[in-house]
């Protein structure tokens, strides 16, 4: 690929995942509120609508709740009560780097410019970024919770392109979800390395969750994993 001058990245579920105990947390939102346990963290993650919403993520996880409340019979309990007790138990720094993704970084990194674009907020992901040593391994990040418009809309592509100085033609886009990184960098004439099914471990800050097949989609390369980015990168 020597038409490539620059990497951007999506963050969860592509270059790390979270090491918490979401099971854990969910049950202690529970006991906090002191209401009997109905369903899981899956059923959650499966229930809420899209990406988060940076200015009311109480709001977002409490009407997820509220459809896993009801699929259970469960209207004694508050969902947006609920909704605070588990956001004061998720903590976002507890993430890792998934395998593969340092010699996947590495290998951007010596083809040019690399940057990240999440769509969570500021105040929260930039922990994560620090806690990974993003912060000392990519040009940039953008955060699309802070801009106008998240992923998949084109504003957090382009915001990315401008910092690192590059054209759409000459740069390659690494995501997880079909819907938001392959349909969001496609709109913003970026070409996309799709990684299959996705590695999130299940949080609210999930591009809409994993994605299992490409479907209407077309990326332009399937990847197994983020390892198998080095690899790509190495083809001319």
């Amino acid at each position: 690929m020597n038409d490539i001058d620059a990497v951007l990245f999506d963050l969860d579920g592509t270059l790390c995942r979270h090491t918490g105990d979401a099971d854990a947390a969910y049950r202690a939102a529970f006991e906090r509120i002191d209401a009997e346990l109905f369903g899981e963290p899956a059923d959650l993650w499966a229930a809420l609508d899209g990406p988060p919403d940076p200015d009311d993520r109480v709001g977002y996880l409490g009407a997820g709740l509220a459809r896993v409340a009801a699929q259970r019979g469960r209207g004694d309990v508050d969902p947006v009560e609920l909704a605070e007790a588990l956001v004061e138990q998720l903590d976002e720094i507890e993430v890792e780097l998934l395998p593969g993704a340092s010699a996947a970084l590495d290998a951007a990194t010596a083809r040019g410019p690399t940057g990240v674009v999440t769509n969570g907020p500021r105040d929260r992901q930039e922990r994560k970024v620090r806690a990974l040593g993003l912060d000392d391994r990519v040009d940039a990040v953008v955060y699309a919770g802070d801009l106008p418009r998240r992923k998949p809309h084109v504003g957090p592509f382009r915001e990315g392109l401008r910092a690192l100085g590059v054209s759409a033609e000459r740069a390659l886009y690494v995501g997880d979800s079909l819907a938001y990184d392959v349909a969001g960098a496609h709109n913003a004439g970026i070409r996309v390395a799709w990684i299959r099914g996705g590695a999130a471990g299940g949080t609210e800050e999930d591009d809409g969750g994993p994605d299992g097949g490409s479907g209407d989609y077309r990326p332009d390369h399937v990847l197994d994993g983020i390892g198998d980015l080095a690899g790509l990168l190495e083809e001319t």
